[in-house]
């Protein structure tokens, strides 16, 4: 019997699986598709998300091959926020084909002992007592099974989890094509009365649109997208059509935002996109999978391995459900000034995008909130106000850092009145206002803070 099957080889599966096998558990990943999707949903990989790459020793394989901007949108206004200003070394957003980002994640999973397996359908499970039992191309029984398998999570469907929300009412669209006339910069925002758009330059010497007009405020499936529909949309948009051709891949996307009434049901959990579905507004999805897969993945494995009891899975649910509904309201609210083009949404999205450039302070709000940095976890009402926050990458004077010693995907104790050889000897100078009294603390694996005292 396998201790943990995780059902689904996207990015999230390939994290969570190397996650629990670094915990020390047996992991088998079951993949339907033979072959890795050639096409990329998402292209922006952000901050929080860096950070967790980095706290595994793999975040400049990344770097490396992404493009950096130092700036995000909110709900595509005029005004970027600016990421400079973010407490972390990586501020800014890493523009890098979805494609690319899962086959960098699945030589990191291989890498640690993570089996992965293509070709293996899921079609249902049942769940007993002491395992579960997955059906499909083969069965297989697990101690516990994860649905990482998307928006028609089957494993979500086979467990008997509610995904209450709303059907999609509008539809944006996306096309990956040569241009022939490109925009001199790599991301380009435009937005009028006929719709917006931003055109984002790929590797390979594509171009990406991606946009929205009112045109897609309808209920039922507008149909496939045409390239001759995407030009025309373009140009009423933009004023041109930048030489379009050879198209690598059109698409189109609806509104739909759900999320799952429990992240846990037993023996059976769910992450990504099986978890929470919305807008792609902000490219933030993949990365709040990530993120919940980093949350889940010490937990499950410390109960698989007998280190804690099954109660601990119970903390999953109460500390991502929160950041998924924050996430469904945040993109809700963005939809909104993206998808409508009255003369008072465009006041409205004029006024926000005022603030955003004049107002610093709500700028970094909102960075904050869009790169997931500001994310902390529940904590009891007696305890130090770091517990459940991010730590940020505190540098020692034994010349490591926090990220270094979280490597191994273990607890990390900092105690600056007793140092020992296996931890820093002191604080960094001029650490984080709020770390300057900090004598004791214990870092979770996923980098938040568990515990902490002056």
């Amino acid at each position: 019997m396998e201790q943990v099957v995780v059902v689904g080889g996207g990015p999230v599966g390939l994290w969570l699986a190397a996650e629990l096998r670094l915990g020390g558990a047996a992991v088998t990943v079951l993949e339907a598709r033979e072959e890795r999707d050639p096409h990329s949903k998402a292209l922006t990989i952000h901050p929080r998300t860096l950070e967790v790459l980095a706290c595994r020793g793999i975040v400049d394989r990344f770097l490396a091959e992404g493009m950096r901007i130092p700036s995000g949108h909110f709900a595509g206004l005029d005004a970027r926020m600016d990421f400079r200003v973010l407490d972390t070394p990586y501020p800014f957003t890493l523009a890098l084909p979805q494609a690319r980002t899962e086959e960098l994640l699945e030589e990191h999973a291989l890498s640690v002992g993570v089996e992965v397996r293509r070709g293996e359908r899921v079609d249902g499970l049942v769940q007993h007592d002491d395992r579960v039992t997955v059906r499909g191309a083969s069965t297989v029984e697990a101690s516990y099974v994860v649905g990482c398998d998307g928006a028609r999570s089957t494993v979500r469907g086979a467990a008997g989890i509610d995904f209450p929300g709303t059907d999609a009412t509008t539809w944006g669209w996306l096309g990956d094509v040569v241009l022939d006339d490109p925009p001199p910069q790599p991301v380009l925002s435009v937005t009028g009365a006929e719709g917006g758009l931003m055109v984002v330059a790929l590797p390979g010497g594509v171009h990406r649109f991606v946009g929205s007009d009112p045109t897609g405020n309808r209920a039922d499936w507008p149909g496939e997208l045409t390239l001759a529909e995407l030009r025309a949309t373009v140009v009423r948009i933009a004023g041109r059509d930048f030489g379009m051709r050879d198209p690598r891949w059109l698409s189109r996307f609806g509104n739909t935002t759900r999320q799952a009434a429990e992240y846990r049901r037993g023996r059976v959990l769910l992450a990504g996109d099986a978890a929470h579905v919305h807008f792609p507004t902000g490219g933030v999805g993949l990365n709040v999978g990530v993120q919940d897969a980093a949350n889940l993945g010490w937990k499950l494995a410390a109960v698989v391995t007998g280190r804690a009891p099954s109660s601990l899975l119970d903390s999953y649910h109460t500390e991502r459900y929160p950041v998924g509904a924050d996430l469904l309201r945040a993109t809700r609210a963005q939809t909104a000034l993206m998808t409508s083009y009255s003369p008072e949404i465009t006041a409205l999205r004029s006024l926000l995008s005022d603030f955003i450039a004049d107002v610093p302070a709500f700028s970094r709000v909102l960075a904050d909130r869009l790169s997931a940095l500001d994310v902390t976890y529940p904590a009891p009402h007696d305890t130090h106000p770091l517990t459940g926050h991010r730590a940020p990458n505190l540098h020692f004077a034994n010349g490591t850092t926090l990220f270094d010693l979280l490597h191994e995907g273990r607890h990390i104790a900092i105690n600056t009145t007793d140092p020992t050889d296996a931890h820093p000897t002191a604080l960094p100078v001029d650490p984080p206002e709020e770390w300057a009294t900090i004598t004791s603390a214990l870092i979770r694996p996923d980098g938040h803070v568990a515990w902490a005292t002056t």
